[in-house]
């Protein structure tokens, strides 16, 4: 059998709301160090990270800001810019 032309089982696509959200509450964060944005965007950004549709870079991505952001639980050593 060829791999190439097997058919692929169907993966389900991550829903645009889900990055919206994430990247939402990341720019909250950023913008006003809320620690409560912090730990939902970490939740959004795992919830990409453990999708089957999301492949190994963006997955390694998004685990990586989210454990960035939860750092003792409190969003990071985060320091706002002016």
């Amino acid at each position: 059998m060829n791999p190439i032309l097997e058919p692929r089982p169907a993966i389900s696509p991550i829903p645009a709301s889900l990055w919206a959200g994430a990247l939402s509450q990341l720019l909250s964060y950023d913008e006003t160090g809320c620690p409560h944005a912090a730990r939902r965007a970490a939740d959004m950004l795992d919830r990409l990270a453990a999708s089957p549709a999301v492949d190994g870079e963006l997955r390694n991505l998004c685990e990586r800001a989210a454990q960035r952001l939860d750092l003792n639980g409190n969003g990071g050593g985060h320091v706002r810019h002016l």
